[in-house]
Formats: C-alpha cells, structure tokens, sequence
C-alpha cells in the first residue's frame, strides 16, 4: 500500500511561503536563528530557543517579538508535518541589509521543517583552525568561515574543525560545542563562544544528576591529561571526539552515558 509522504514547509510569520515572499531574503545575511529536533511535536529545552531568540533580536534589532508569537509560528509549521522532525527558526529584519533601521520596525520569522537528524555516529577527529566568530554570542547566519574550515579539515583529513581564539584557548567547533572530561568532572571550556541550546540543557540537567561540572581555559597543551571529549548540537547531545589537532583522546563511555542520560532527563514540552 503506498503511503503519503512527509510534509516538510516553509512559512513566514506562520503562513506558507512562496517565491514573492522568499525572493527579498535570499541574499540576505542579517539574521539570527535557532535550531531543534522536535520528537513527538514537543521540544526539548523550548525556554532555552526562546531566550536566545529573544536575546538576538534584541542586541541585532532593539526589539523582540513575544513569546506567544513565536510559540504560535512553531506550533503551525510543527502542526503541518510529521511528528518527528528537524526545524529552524530564523528572525530578520524587513528592513534588509547595509541599512539603518530604527527599533520600530519589526522583525519577522521563517521556519523551516526538515527530517529528524541525529547526527554523525563519531568518534570525530577535528582539525584546529585559529579563528573567532563576531557577535559571538549570536547564532548567526552567513557563516561562511565555517562551512569554509569544515572543508579545510576535511582536506587536511580530519571529520571537522575545532576553533583557538586569539588567546590559544579552544572555543567551539564548526557546528557544535566542545565538552571535556577529566575523568571525575565534565569540563566546559571558558572563551568567547555560542552557548548551545543543548549545552545548556546539559549543564542544567547534570546539576540535577549530581555529576561534577567545571569551567576551565582549554588549550592543546591541556588535552594530553583529559579523559575524552565530546561535542554536541541540537542533533545530539555527544559525539565522541578521538584527536584534535595532534592530541589523541581516549575513548569515555562512561562520560558519553552522562551525557546522554542528561539530555533524555529534560523534559519535552509543547509549543
């Protein structure tokens, strides 16, 4: 018997998108999103994409939309697919690029569905590229430097790349947040990065578990005395890491289970 296919969409501010609508921003690169899995309509950590949607808007544009809203925009394009499936939330300004636009004018979202993701299997080796993100602390888009290092690792014949700020210290890799451990404590290293929707369900949920957390400045020269390590994204909350750079790791299985016992211990919630 066949059988329909999946419905993946593409709205804007909660309606279906077309070509007239779509066409304004398909050069445009001032914008700022979050990504997630959502598992039978419901989220993982939905506070968190909120607050880093409403963060952005505010540093990019001076203004946010409510909460409300953007909860109503996920829930129809969630509502219009399968129960399982990845989506992305981007918000921008109408008033484009290369421009000055006063805080009274409102940002818009286009999402977009896609299937469920869980990432590469790993371990990953993950060649070190000195390089830092502007605004940091945004997940932007227009990236390019990191579809661009990605390559470059590849090249080199490492799976992905790792980023060392002007300090020698280990950032975040190409897509995702690095983890350590040290045999007793999950690590977090301490730079100028994007902290993870993820990463912060984590650090949330291993407080509850009761498993040791730190912060810590990484450099190469302190991963030959670590445990394992790991990175994670809104497709998975550990990948295993065998080297970066030079410095092989040792496999942590028992770091790996935290990992995953944490995220599996947030709770999913409904738009």
């Amino acid at each position: 018997m066949l059988t329909a296919s999946p419905t993946y969409v593409t709205q804007r501010n909660g309606q279906d998108a077309n070509a007239e609508t779509l066409a304004p921003l398909a050069f445009a690169g001032h914008a700022h999103f979050t990504a997630m899995q959502v598992r039978d309509r419901k989220i993982r950590g939905l506070d968190l994409h909120l607050d880093r949607l409403r963060t952005a808007s505010m540093q990019m544009y001076g203004r946010a939309l409510p909460d409300e809203r953007i909860r109503a925009y996920l829930r129809s394009a969630i509502a219009a697919g399968p129960a399982d499936l990845s989506l992305t939330a981007t918000v921008y300004s109408p008033s484009g690029e290369f421009v000055v636009a006063g805080p009274d004018i409102e940002p818009e979202v286009l999402i977009r569905t896609s299937p469920a993701a869980t990432g590469p299997a790993g371990p990953l080796s993950l060649a070190t590229f000195d390089y830092e993100r502007p605004l940091p602390n945004v997940k932007h888009v227009g990236e390019v430097a990191k579809t661009h290092y990605l390559r470059a690792a590849v090249a080199q014949g490492f799976d992905d790349a790792a980023f060392v700020d002007r300090h020698g210290r280990l950032s975040e890799a190409s897509i995702w947040n690095l983890v350590f451990w040290d045999g007793e404590a999950v690590v977090w290293p301490i730079a100028d990065m994007l902290i993870g929707t993820t990463m912060g369900i984590v650090r949330r949920q291993l407080d509850r578990l009761g498993v040791a957390q730190r912060d810590q400045e990484m450099r190469l020269a302190d991963l030959s005395g670590l445990a394992g390590a790991a990175v994670m994204n809104s497709w998975t909350p550990g990948v295993a890491v065998s080297d970066i750079g030079p410095i092989a790791l040792p496999q942590a299985p028992i770091f790996m289970q935290a990992l995953q016992s944490a995220h599996k211990a947030e709770l999913q919630h409904t738009p």
